[in-house]
């Protein structure tokens, strides 16, 4: 349980990262005329970009989409009958 802040903290890193990315890659970049354009703009960039193009760290710097290829591709584990 000591550990528990600290993966707090990690958390909340990882979702500060996200929000800067976003401001720096999508929302600085473009001048939007009401909230309806840029909520259609930040939800496409998010769906379409961010979660299936770009480089995840946390999978060994691939697109989720070929992070998944390859893990499908890959033979599974064998599991221990024996409990």
């Amino acid at each position: 349980m000591q550990y528990e802040p600290q993966r707090k903290l990690l958390r909340y890193a990882a979702i500060e990262r996200f929000f800067l990315n976003l401001k720096m890659e999508r929302v600085w970049q473009r001048d939007y005329a009401n909230q309806m354009e840029a909520t259609k703009d930040i939800t496409e960039y998010i769906v379409g970009f961010y979660n299936c193009l770009r480089l995840h760290s946390t999978l060994d710097n691939l697109p989720p989409m070929i992070y998944e290829k390859e893990m499908a591709a890959k033979k599974p584990i064998d599991v221990s009958e024996i409990t």
